[in-house]
């Protein structure tokens, strides 16, 4: 069971607001300093050391991201933005990775500037890379797709026909070239699912590409600098879920690791790229009720949509709602935004306590892939994101948009 708490009380809350207009997303700085330094713990026994890089997609704010830097984090970017965005948080060369994706020139470029990880997804890339950045670097990795030895889930859906990575059979020829080209120094990687909550998932993930690693040595004669494990470790969404047992998680990374290592294989570090475990149970979208409608359905209309918050729109995912300062199951109704469209809800058929125009409504975890994936739809504004210290003071990270940021780009 995870209980679903809020780091201010109500009281708090009101003050906040005071100074701080809804809709807005808050963080809990506390939280995700603990959170990130749990993790960095649990994986303190890899001989060459261990990284998270924090997927920028996530929670793309600076503040975050020199927090997270000052946790020993690194930075996990798949675009131009967000390899500027690593760059301007303090970042330099191996904390970031870049993975690429359909990718420009441009970014392959930019990318090797940076000195970053390049993760390649497709082995045309290759020759994508090297003409973009002028040279191959001198640290390659490749995105393995391992197709239908993995299921998948709902985000992502199966391996086999997700648009990432390399087959097995191109692996060997794509690593063979780099090898060919001069390359030194290899990454293995791959990530086929995300918000996953089964602790053995990652392990089976884990012993596939410690196994594909042994066996592209011995057949290529190459050592593994890294091998990267991929993201998706989920949140637990609901409050009857439990949270990603990481000891566990760990243990069965070692045990994986002791078998690679004693085909010979030299030490590798061992490299993540989780962000929705670290930051997304610390984040909240905080909102006004506008109206309470009753016709076939009773619908609870906030000052916030689907702009703010657009998951459970996206995938029916689930986010908890709380009332700060009421409780019980006491209203059967819709939660909703403005948008001019039917699914713009927070919920369906969710029992909350009884609201009225004027309360304050919490959504719960919406510190990953919620401010991030904001648009401007029917032209709502993206809102402001607060950080709470741990001292208890509220600091303004980014600012509200207002209607000249949005009208900015236009030729009116």
């Amino acid at each position: 069971m995870n209980a679903k708490t809020l780091p201010f009380t109500p009281e708090r809350l009101s003050e906040i607001v005071a100074l701080h207009p809804t809709p807005f997303h808050i963080y809990d700085e506390a939280a995700i300093r603990a959170n990130a330094a749990a993790l960095g713990e649990a994986f303190s026994w890899v001989p060459r050391g261990f990284c998270n890089h924090f997927a920028v997609k996530a929670l793309p704010n600076p503040a975050i991201l020199g927090i997270l830097r000052e946790e020993g984090m690194g930075a996990d970017c798949s675009s131009l933005a967000e390899l500027v965005l690593a760059e301007r948080a303090g970042f330099r060369g191996e904390e970031i990775m870049f993975t690429a994706n359909d990718t420009p020139d441009d970014e392959f470029a930019k990318a090797a500037v940076l000195g970053a990880i390049v993760n390649l997804d497709d082995i045309s890339h290759i020759d994508c890379l090297e003409r973009a950045a002028g040279r191959l670097p001198g640290l390659v990795c490749c995105r393995y797709n391992p197709g239908s030895l993995k299921k998948g889930n709902d985000i992502i859906g199966k391996p086999e026909q997700a648009k990432y990575g390399f087959t097995r059979d191109q692996l060997f020829e794509g690593f063979a070239v780099l090898k060919a080209r001069g390359v030194k120094r290899f990454g293995l990687h791959t990530m086929v699912a995300s918000n996953e909550l089964d602790p053995d998932y990652f392990i089976e993930t884990t012993a596939i590409l410690f196994d594909l690693a042994a066996q592209l040595r011995t057949k290529l004669g190459i050592d593994f600098d890294f091998i990267n494990l991929g993201g998706g470790i989920g949140i637990p969404y609901r409050p009857e879920q439990d949270r990603v047992d990481m000891a566990r998680v760990s243990a069965g990374i070692r045990a994986a690791y002791g078998r690679l290592v004693a085909t010979g294989h030299p030490d590798i570090r061992i490299l993540m790229e989780s962000g929705r475990m670290v930051t997304g149970p610390y984040g909240y979208l905080v909102s006004r009720v506008l109206h309470v409608k009753r016709t076939y359905k009773t619908y609870v209309g906030l000052d916030s949509c689907m702009a703010n918050l657009m998951r459970p729109a996206l995938y029916g995912a689930y986010h908890h709602i709380s009332v700060p300062g009421k409780s019980g199951p006491a209203m059967l109704c819709d939660v909703t935004g403005s948008l001019c469209e039917n699914n713009d809800k927070f919920a369906v058929d969710r029992l909350i306590p009884e609201v009225f125009s004027g309360d304050l409504v919490v959504i719960h975890d919406t510190g990953a892939h919620g401010h991030a994936m904001g648009f401007n739809y029917n032209g709502k504004l993206r809102s402001a994101e607060l950080l709470l210290r741990p001292d208890g003071s509220v600091k303004m990270i980014r600012r509200a948009e207002t209607l000249d940021d949005l009208f900015a780009t236009l030729e009116l």
